[in-house]
C-alpha cells in the first residue's frame, strides 16, 4: 500500500563532489534514511556480546538498501 505514493523521481541529490548520494530532496529519502539508521541501530543493539556476528551483520546491513540509494540518486552515481 505505501509503495502506491512513492514518487518515481529521485529521492536523493547527488554529492557535489566524489561519487555517491547526498541528501534526501523528498520524504521518501527521508524515511528511507531513517529507516537504514534504524536498521543499522537494531543490529548493533540486538547482537551486543557477539563481535563476529554483528560486525558481518552490521556491514550487511549497511549495503543493503545501495541499490535504493544509486537507483534514485538524480544523475546516479558517478565521480564529479
Amino acid at each position: 500500500m505505501m509503495l502506491l505514493f512513492m514518487r518515481e523521481g529521485p529521492w536523493f541529490r547527488a554529492k557535489s563532489r566524489g561519487c555517491g548520494t547526498g541528501l534526501p530532496i523528498v520524504w521518501e529519502g527521508w524515511l528511507l534514511l531513517a529507516l537504514h539508521v534504524a536498521l543499522i541501530t537494531g543490529v548493533g543493539l540486538a547482537l551486543q556480546g557477539r563481535p563476529m556476528t554483528m560486525t558481518i551483520a552490521m556491514i550487511l546491513a549497511g549495503l543493503a538498501p545501495m541499490p535504493i540509494y544509486r537507483a534514485k540518486t538524480e544523475g546516479g552515481w558517478r565521480w564529479r
